[in-house]
């Protein structure tokens, strides 16, 4: 499965993609640290990402969880991830987590990227409720869902800590399969 737009494509993440990875995670580690920081310690290096990378390989071949790469078509360099995660399979929930580089940050390709990934959960994955969860201070990760058709549901006060220590207030957003709400 390959999804093309513009000069980006998304696809599962391969093998293939570790040094990609990495490139991405290293340069942006201030930008991935407060809300990406188990993805960000697991890339810190090739081999490490190595690792990462084999791992996810197997747990989207397996259902568990899975993860997508947005990349520039042109040379190939992966500008940002999207997880769809915490799949609840019986109840056909799952979460989506997003991030790209910030040289290609406010150009729009994250919001098409997602639109891309509600479309394949729905159809592909057979999801009928997608969920967001994002800092309200995380203003464009909020407009990304809401873009996308999200709902803002409720809050969860303090309950995701950041890299410093600080517990932040996170907001639940939700996107139903057309039918199923």
């Amino acid at each position: 499965m390959q999804k093309d737009f513009d000069n980006y494509s998304i696809s599962p993440i391969h093998i293939k993609d570790a040094w990609r990875l990495c490139d991405l995670m290293v340069s942006n580690a201030d930008r991935f640290a407060n809300y990406f920081p188990g993805t960000l310690k697991e890339n810190l290096n090739p081999t490490l990402s190595k690792l990462f990378v084999e791992k996810k390989v197997k747990q989207f071949e397996s259902k568990e969880e899975y993860l997508f790469t947005i990349k520039e078509n042109t040379d190939r360099t992966i500008i940002g991830l999207i997880y769809v995660k915490e799949l609840l399979k019986k109840e056909g929930q799952g979460e989506l987590a997003y991030c790209i580089g910030y040289q290609y940050a406010g150009k729009g390709i994250i919001t098409k990227s997602v639109s891309k990934i509600i479309d394949w959960a729905f159809k592909e994955a057979g999801l009928c409720t997608l969920q967001v969860i994002a800092n309200q201070n995380n203003i464009a990760s909020t407009r990304v869902a809401e873009k996308n058709g999200f709902i803002w549901q409720r809050t969860f006060p303090k309950s995701f800590q950041l890299p410093n220590g600080e517990f932040v207030d996170m907001e639940l957003y939700e996107l139903y399969k057309v039918g199923t709400a």
